[in-house]
């Protein structure tokens, strides 16, 4: 069993940290059966263009589905299909290895899509990109491992399941987990917060622009992106304190 882990949504298109992520742990848990969150990075992410940073959007149905769960919400029209197919090869086709991974995304975006399901989308993306980056880490899926729960508590239960000792969190989660803490601390299970400093790489227009997908990296950079990605990584951090429990000591 894995004793360092890492639990992500499966967003779409990740930016690089998202994957540096995944490549420093044991074993990434898709946390595939939270709430969906609307026009959040699980349906959306960005790409660079010759005026910065750029949306390409999965719609998906939502009226009447309040409270749904990332595994169960489905793409709406896949017509988007074709304008982020033509927006990809606007803006990359001068990029250094845009013909050597284009049709294969292509291919693999339309099968996906095909399937209706963004978490299917999504996390079939995540292998593409996390293979063509030499990110090797085991993935499953949260939806999995029938643990229950809400925030901090449902994050140690998944730890729990599978058996590990330090849990490495993207650090946009450090409020809930520092008042979550027992949870964790119970289950003598250490927390660390993602610590990346985004890399600069050669880009299709000037200047530099960062967060975009991963995919800028990949295609301006090709079999050089992995390093570059890892580049970035820096120690992870503890929790800051939680300030109400250091007054009252």
């Amino acid at each position: 069993m894995p004793s360092k882990i890492a639990i992500a949504q499966p967003t779409f298109l990740p930016w690089t940290g998202w994957f540096d992520l995944a490549d420093q742990v044991e074993l990434l848990i898709l946390l595939d059966d939270v709430a969906f969150s609307k026009q959040s990075w699980q349906q959306r992410n960005r790409l660079r263009t010759p005026s910065g940073l750029e949306y390409v959007t999965v719609p998906v149905r939502s009226s009447g589905r309040f409270g749904q769960r990332i595994i169960d919400t489905e793409i709406a029209d896949s017509k988007f299909l074709e304008k982020t197919i033509r927006t990809v090869a606007q803006n990359y086709r001068r990029a250094p290895f845009f013909q050597q991974y284009f049709n294969e995304l292509k291919e693999l975006l339309e099968r996906s899509v095909a399937t209706g399901s963004l978490a299917t989308l999504n996390c079939a993306l995540i292998a593409w990109l996390s293979d063509r980056l030499g990110v090797k880490t085991p993935r499953m899926r949260s939806s999995e491992l029938g643990a229950t729960g809400k925030r901090g508590e449902y994050v140690a239960r998944l730890c729990e399941r599978v058996e590990a000792s330090t849990y490495i969190s993207p650090a946009g989660a450090e409020d809930y987990l520092i008042e979550d803490r027992a949870e964790f601390e119970q289950r003598s299970i250490e927390v660390k917060l993602h610590v990346y400093e985004h890399p600069t790489y050669r880009q299709c227009f000037e200047p530099f622009v960062p967060y975009a997908s991963a995919l800028d990296l990949l295609l301006n950079e090709g079999h050089a992106a992995g390093e570059i990605l890892r580049s970035g990584r820096r120690p992870a951090r503890d929790l800051r304190p939680n300030c109400v429990e250091e007054q009252t000591r």
